[in-house]
């Protein structure tokens, strides 16, 4: 008979823990079954019967068990009880759930364990020592009452605490002891579970942790602290848990994972896992090399999936991982351009841009109209029209599926002071966003209007005052994205040096030198038109500063084509 014993606390897939249980005592390791109470009596009389066979197998006294609860501990204790009793050449018991799944040929866990015959593996920690605290209570769960079943009597549980609090109540701990914490699934020495099982003072410590939260995480890995000689706080059992603090399950996908982590045991196994069952069970030819128990090697893995559990995935919504406001670095899934003023300074900037970069080159997004889609277009991917009033709805929701569903092909857009302005704060914090301005240029539209100018001096007010409020949040040291503010004096006196930069960002593919360059609008007697709004009582700065007499811009040449200046 092997010196590791087994105890296992059952409630669910009985035929899983039996066929577990033969495992063990295949290879000489006894086992004792504690059999939750509120299994129904019938379906555990078959299931003893089914099990009466082995000698190797014992029951223990049955108690009623929920999370949470003292239950478990008197369950693990009275298993315990047992094993030490009928199984005297036993010097290591391993507790051990239904759902859990030994990874490694038992052989190498019961000669691990040989060599180590004194160390005693149990995770065991202060409350101010552990990162995984989940609701709230750490210390509080040693120095409060809890009577009430958090999982079924929540509302009563809650009340109970807030009363303790606001009486100040405070439960005096039990002298010499030091609380800790740790995982429930622990492989304690003979010398130190019977010290902890018949401990004089017993009485004393069960009735404290009786009214403890969650005892059997705190039980165990406070008394063991009493008696043994050699602690090593970690588990031998891979047991891994998500950021609210339930224990993810292992289905037949995790195979390999499982592999990597070179634990002795895994928890918690989906009961369906036909294949888990059958390779760790029955394949020791192909189990795990001979190494030391390493979960933390598959930590990378957990900590990803925690991440995408509570944060989701970028531009991408669905059930259960709508991504919260500044809970992601990025709104939207992929990167993409936006781009402000080109279209009035350069009549034919889309087009020319499409044709250089071979993006799809929208026109305003957030036109007060429509959705100015490429090439005209009143549908594009994912079944997102041109309509204003769907568009405004949700305008983040709207732009996030818009990237999304052209995933694959640079987008890139316009946008303006006139244009729908709730997507301001999401283009500024969206690190996938690529703005480049040239301030002051929506008033190219008004200069070349025929509109009274009455009206022209109150809508350049109107669209300065929006603009200003737009450059001010992209200046904000909170901003995501990736800013380039020209002033439209600027920006004409050499485009071809910031046209240049853009397209570099686009992407490295591109030519590295502009062979072609969009036509430029005619900006004689633009200066003359600021200097009116001047006069007018309206004083236009964001466009920079144009002479009253400047004429027709000097634009330098690129390499092959003339660059073109309407005049």
């Amino acid at each position: 008979m092997s010196a590791v014993g087994i105890v296992m606390l059952v409630h669910t897939a009985l035929d899983r823990a039996a066929q577990v249980a033969r495992h063990w005592t295949a290879s000489g390791c006894p086992v004792v079954l504690h059999v939750d109470k509120n299994v129904d009596a019938a379906v555990f009389r078959k299931f003893r019967q089914s099990l009466a066979q082995d000698p190797l197998i014992k029951f223990c006294k049955r108690h009623r068990c929920e999370w949470g609860t003292w239950g478990i501990v008197a369950a693990s204790q009275s298993a315990s009880a047992l094993m030490l009793k009928e199984f005297p050449a036993v010097r290591h018991v391993y507790l051990s759930s239904g759902s859990c799944l030994p990874l490694r040929p038992v052989e190498e866990l019961v000669d691990y364990l040989a060599a180590r015959p004194r160390t005693d593996f149990i995770e065991s920690a202060t409350t101010a020592d552990v990162p995984w605290i989940v609701g709230g209570l750490d210390f509080e769960r040693f120095t409060l009452r809890f009577p009430f079943s958090w999982k079924k009597h929540r509302y009563l549980f809650d009340r109970y605490v807030d009363l303790q609090r606001r009486l100040g109540m405070r439960r005096r701990i039990p002298a010499g002891l030091v609380p800790h914490m740790g995982s429930q699934w622990w492989c304690l020495t003979r010398q130190t579970l019977s010290a902890i099982l018949e401990d004089p003072e017993r009485p004393t410590y069960d009735a404290y942790f009786q009214k403890v939260w969650i005892p059997d995480e705190s039980y165990y890995q406070t008394l063991a602290r009493q008696y043994s000689t050699n602690i090593e706080s970690r588990s031998l059992t891979l047991s891994k848990f998500d950021f609210q603090g339930k224990p993810h399950i292992f289905y037949d996908d995790h195979l390999q994972l499982l592999r990597r982590s070179d634990c002795f045991v895994a928890r918690k196994i989906w009961p369906k896992a036909d294949r888990l069952y059958q390779t760790f069970l029955t394949d020791s030819a192909g189990a795990m090399k001979k190494t030391e128990p390493n979960p933390g090697k598959i930590d990378r893995i957990f900590a990803k999936a925690v991440e995408r559990r509570t944060r989701g995935r970028p531009g991408l919504y669905m059930q259960s991982r709508f991504p919260g406001r500044w809970s992601v670095n990025s709104v939207t899934s992929n990167p993409y351009s936006v781009f402000q003023g080109f279209s009035e300074l350069f009549e034919d900037f889309e087009s020319w841009l499409s044709r250089i970069t071979g993006a799809r080159v929208h026109g305003h997004l957030f036109a007060p109209e429509r959705a100015e889609l490429a090439g005209g277009g009143a549908m594009i991917n994912g079944a997102l029209t041109d309509n204003a009033k769907t568009r405004d709805y949700n305008v983040q929701s709207f732009l996030t599926n818009l990237i999304w569903n052209t995933r694959g092909e640079r987008q890139c857009f316009q946008f303006g002071p006139g244009d729908n302005q709730k997507i301001c704060k999401v283009l500024a914090r969206d690190q996938n966003a690529q703005i480049s301005v040239i301030s002051g240029a929506w008033a190219i539209p008004l200069f070349r209007s025929n509109q009274n100018f009455t009206d022209l001096r109150r809508e350049a007010a109107r669209l300065q005052q929006l603009e200003a409020k737009y450059l001010n949040l992209l200046r904000d040291q909170e901003t995501k994205a990736r800013v380039r503010i020209w002033t439209m004096a600027e920006f004409i006196e050499a485009p071809m040096e910031p046209l240049q930069t853009i397209l570099d960002e686009l992407g490295p593919q591109l030519p590295r030198h502009l062979s072609e360059a969009p036509t430029m609008v005619n900006l004689d007697g633009f200066g003359q038109f600021l200097q009116n709004l001047k006069n007018q009582g309206m004083h236009p700065y964001l466009m920079g500063d144009f002479s009253v007499e400047q004429g027709p811009v000097n634009m330098p040449k690129p390499p092959r084509k003339p660059y073109l200046v309407r005049k």
